[in-house]
């Protein structure tokens, strides 16, 4: 039956008539969808295949070296900050009797003709596949560029996941040489800053520039030093902990830095090895719970100080969180994906489901199986944000107008809510440190993360895991006893590990879930299912996880949860769905696109938002024998942004085209304090409903005065 607002009510229809409720929901999605495609003239088509250049706006083939090539546009003009006007594309050269053309080359800026004599940089750049040392497209192709560029100073060469940097310069014979550097000159910047950046000059990543950095360095280790992939990771995350540690060491000078002159020469490169190594004993300390006293990094010198130099222009703390958070979780998948069904939530599905649940300042948030810790990192972050825009209105200032002792009270708030009220759980303990990692990266909230199986009752937790998670808790030991004293998280959030491969069948674990029993079908209700005294033989891990979430969670602590579609809608489960109405409110359904997990999974897959009912709640329905009637928010993701193979997918026109949306940037303010706007390049935007199904259950929360 549906309400006077048309959503679905009562309990028969909850889960069951699953399909047409998305259907009906699915329009309202959809439509909101198309009303948020902008209007002509701000979009234009492009033609299939194609992209808009993000210099020159001319369509160009979208290929791998495309790729390349437009991140590496993004970061000369957002990081760089190299005018537009004074770079070119496919620019053609002489060299002898050739005449090709050079991928991208920046003029002076202090010479008004683009010519050949003019050429200060030049660019190649290579799909993946290419090698540095090939004969037609590798280094060797970049020096003679820069050869026949009389004025060519500078010259890189890139294939996204290595690069070399040369500087031109006249030896004492006349004669020019091709000395090797970490970077190309920023703009605004000067050379000796690309040896020794100060905290000024460090730059945010933009795009994948970062993915390409950590790929790069990643694979120097690989190929270099001789390691695995997955001790080659943690050797490169024990690197970006110096970073990030020495970017906190304010206000001491940066120490975290390789000079071209050292990475190019043994000795130079023990003294960075020196030099990095006097950081780690800092994070050491800082870290106990991650590092070893005696652990050590154990990159040659020569890796270490090109990892080094690579990582040391960038602000790995001031760099959008979703940048970092793409770049290092497609480092960790790659190298620490294991066997137990885990498969990492896109961060656009993550970011939807926190909007959803909305977490607050003091409150304490649990993923129990958090793999790399997308879901904290984001809750926390969010939480974060609304703590700073409670002070402006506090404070009555915006922050860059903060006091040294403003700052000072929000900083100690941060610190903090990152180490008290965030919590994660995992059984594979690689994942945990890279989940500690990736909580370090923002804002340094990795106290509360411990190794340790979610599932098991919890007399059977390890000891130190149960004294380090009550001391975190501010509650006694004794209190974690049995499942039904563990309710002490307001918010959970999880993609728990699903499957048939990975079974549970300890009956000592079955034996505290009524999902763990059996359960038969009412002989006289049919529609009704009573659980027995028997315990099923096995249980996939998901529907064990769901009943772990809600006894974790507080009387009216909210759950949203990665579920495949079975459980939603499969017969023979049904006293799930039985055992969920009758222990939560199902709060909203959100049917999520066949290739969500792909390219590895193509699991159907839905979020659910439950809310955990109170005793005196179930109390009262079973006294009076009646379910609480009430509204249900359920949506269909048709476009979650990338299709079956990954790639993404982008907005298109009616016709199938897809759409061109021009950028644009305010510049300043004029005399009378109108702002300056200046067009930018043109891009498309990815086709992605998450973000319209979170604004779309917000409205709706607020029309069913839904509050939390």
């Amino acid at each position: 039956m549906k309400d006077k607002n048309g959503y679905i009510t009562g309990k028969s229809n909850v889960l069951q008539s699953r399909g047409n409720i998305t259907t009906r929901r699915r329009r309202d999605v959809v439509a909101g969808a198309s009303r948020d495609i902008p209007a002509v003239p701000r979009v234009i088509t492009i033609p299939e295949g194609k992209i808009s250049d993000y210099i020159d706006g001319k369509f160009r083939n979208d290929t791998p070296e495309e790729y390349v090539r437009q991140n590496i546009e993004k970061r000369l003009v957002n990081e760089h900050k190299y005018d537009r006007k004074y770079i070119a594309v496919e620019y053609t050269i002489v060299v002898g009797t050739r005449k090709p053309r050079a991928d991208i080359v920046i003029f002076s800026n202090d010479r008004q003709e683009r010519t050949q004599e003019n050429i200060h940089i030049i660019i190649e750049c290579k799909k993946e596949s290419v090698d540095p040392s090939s004969d037609k497209d590798g280094i060797d192709q970049l020096i003679s560029y820069m050869s026949a560029c009389p004025n060519c100073e500078w010259g890189m060469w890139t294939n996204g996941k290595h690069k070399e940097v040369y500087r031109k310069v006249i030896d004492e014979k006349g004669r020019f040489k091709f000395d090797d550097f970490n970077d190309i000159p920023s703009a605004d910047g000067k050379i000796e800053e690309i040896d020794r950046p100060k905290r000024q000059t460090l730059k945010s990543a933009v795009e994948d520039n970062l993915l390409f950095v950590f790929k790069s360095c990643h694979n120097h280790i690989y190929v270099n030093d001789g390691m695995q992939k997955q001790p080659a990771f943690f050797e490169l995350l024990k690197v970006i902990f110096c970073k990030i540690e020495d970017e906190r060491n304010i206000p001491k000078p940066l120490e975290f830095y390789a000079m071209s002159s050292e990475r190019s020469n043994p000795d130079g490169q023990l003294t960075v090895q020196k030099r990095i190594g006097s950081i780690f004993t800092r994070v050491k300390n800082k870290y106990a719970s991650i590092f070893d006293p005696n652990d050590e990094i154990k990159l040659k010198p020569r890796s270490l100080s090109y990892v080094v130099s690579e990582l040391q222009k960038y602000s790995l703390l001031n760099t959008h969180i979703d940048i970092k958070g793409k770049a290092y979780e497609e480092l960790v998948g790659a190298n620490l994906r294991g066997d137990r069904g885990e498969f990492f939530t896109p961060r656009n599905v993550m970011h939807m489901t926190i909007e959803m649940l909305a977490p607050k300042v003091s409150e304490r948030i649990l993923d129990p199986a958090c793999g790399t810790g997308g879901f904290l990192v984001i809750a926390m972050n969010k939480i974060i944000s609304d703590l700073e825009d409670l002070l402006v209105q506090q404070i009555g200032k915006p922050r860059p107008e903060w006091t040294d002792s403003d700052k000072s009270i929000y900083q100690d708030r941060v610190k903090e809510i990152a180490s008290s009220y965030f919590f994660g759980f995992d059984i594979n303990p690689d994942l945990v440190k890279a989940t500690k990692m990736n909580m370090v990266m923002n804002n340094d909230g990795s106290g509360n993360i411990f190794q340790t199986n979610s599932l098991l009752p919890p007399h059977e937790w390890e000891a130190d895991f149960r004294a380090e998670l009550a001391k975190a808790l501010k509650i006694k030991e004794s209190v974690l006893r049995n499942s039904g004293t563990i309710g002490l998280f307001d918010v959970v959030v999880t993609n728990p590990p699903f499957g048939s491969k990975i079974p549970i069948k300890d009956p000592h674990i079955l034996e505290q879930y009524d999902l763990g029993h059996i359960w038969e079908r009412d002989k006289v209700d049919r529609d009704r299912w009573i659980m027995t005294r028997r315990l099923q033989s096995s249980v996939p891990p998901e529907q064990l996880f769901i009943e772990r979430c809600i006894q974790f969670l507080r009387p009216g602590g909210r759950l949203g949860i990665v579920l495949p579609d079975s459980i939603l809608g499969a017969p023979g489960i049904g006293y799930i769905r039985e055992w969920l109405i009758q222990k939560t409110r199902i709060v909203a359904s959100i049917d999520l696109h066949a290739d969500t997990f792909q390219p590895r999974n193509g699991t159907q897959t839905s979020v659910l938002i439950l809310q955990k009912k109170t005793p005196e709640m179930i109390h009262e329905e079973e006294r009076t024998g009646q379910m609480a009637n009430y509204p249900i928010f359920m949506a269909m993701v048709d476009r979650i942004g990338h299709d079956k193979r990954g790639n993404p997918i982008f907005k298109r026109d009616k016709y199938g085209n897809e759409l061109l949306f021009s950028e644009s940037i305010v510049e300043g303010e004029s005399a009378d304090g109108e702002k300056i706007v200046k067009m930018e390049a043109k891009k498309k935007e990815i086709d992605d409903q998450t973000t319209l199904a979170s604004k779309a259950f917000r409205e709706w929360c607020e029309q069913e005065a839904v509050l939390w």
